[in-house]
């Protein structure tokens, strides 16, 4: 009597989708740390010692697992074994199941001790002044236990620590020129900009402050080449201004302050940041409205990315601060 294609036993030939094809074919967990281990040490002997197994029952194991996908994973050679297009994806996908079961245990022992564990957050530095330190504060009144990473970079790094693995999201901005595959965008708002100097500054007494009054003044600036920067010298030339030379480019945020108080050079900077400084009398917004912002920004994560409940649970006072200041 001829065997039946769906037995438990037989290979996985059907074509057609099954999301549960690996509970016919009764994939160990084993299974995938071999596959890991073979990934890592691309030799079946040293392998099956990190696994504290024999060769044999390696070996096994791993051809278990070729006939239940019914293809080839690994090519043998006799320098060691590298994986083939199919072995490239189970490994991607094993290391994938293997770190969410040990995320799945971390969030369990979490849970029962109250929010605690590590989250790691990338922001910009708007979000970065009003915020994040909103939601931080919000946080740590249910969860003091818990420890909270922030990074501060341009969106560029962010964006590469994110894809790396290395935060659980991020506030920022995905640039035109940069990939977004793999990536979640949710807009929270745009960023317009303003100059502003020393407190007593002689501009600050004008009535009717024009662009013309500006461009030949002193600058601090960010760099050639940085998005503001860019930004800034076109709202200059779209006025038929030429943009003004006398500059100084950092991004040194104390050295610009120190520059603003002992000069009457200019800077230009995001308004929220511009707000939080002024409110602190360390410098002054000057009394115009300049044609100059910089792009939306907003929460990006991961697609497919399983957070912890404290990573969970800070985005979601992001997103309640977020509703609040903007």
């Amino acid at each position: 009597m001829a065997r039946d294609n769906d037995d438990d036993t037989g290979g996985l030939t059907d074509t057609s989708p099954n999301p549960n094809w690996f509970l016919r074919a009764r994939l160990k967990t084993r299974q995938l740390l071999l596959l890991i281990a073979l990934d890592d040490e691309r030799n079946i002997h040293r392998a099956a010692e990190v696994l504290c197994m024999t060769q044999p029952a390696a070996s096994k194991q791993l051809k278990d697992l070729e006939d239940m996908l019914d293809v080839k994973l690994f090519d043998r050679h006799p320098r060691g074994m590298e994986p083939t297009l199919y072995g490239e994806t189970m490994i991607r996908h094993a290391r994938m199941a293997l770190t969410s079961l040990s995320a799945a245990h971390d969030d369990i022992v979490a849970l029962k001790h109250g929010l605690s564990g590590q989250v790691e957050v990338g922001v910009i530095m708007t979000p970065a002044m009003g915020l994040l330190p909103r939601a931080i504060s919000r946080i740590k009144l249910q969860a003091p236990k818990l420890r909270i990473g922030v990074h501060m970079e341009s969106s560029k790094q962010l964006l590469d620590m994110l894809q790396r693995g290395s935060l659980d999201f991020m506030i920022g901005r995905i640039l035109e020129d940069e990939g977004a595959t793999g990536l979640h965008y949710e807009e929270l708002t745009v960023e317009p900009a303003c100059a502003v100097a020393r407190v007593g500054h002689p501009l600050l007494k004008s009535d009717n402050l024009k662009l013309a009054d500006l461009a030949n003044q002193p600058w601090i600036l960010p760099p050639p080449g940085s998005v503001l920067r860019h930004r800034w010298e076109l709202m200059f030339r779209r006025a038929a201004l030429e943009p003004p030379t006398n500059c100084v480019d950092t991004t040194a945020l104390l050295l610009i302050t120190a520059l603003l108080q002992q000069t009457d050079s200019l800077h230009v900077m995001p308004v929220e940041v511009a707000r939080y400084y002024a409110s602190l009398n360390v410098l002054a917004i000057l009394p115009i409205e300049l044609p100059c912002h910089m792009d939306a920004f907003g929460i990006i994560t991961r697609e497919g990315h399983l957070m912890s409940p404290g990573a969970r649970q800070l985005l979601h006072e992001v997103r309640l601060a977020a509703r609040d200041l903007y």
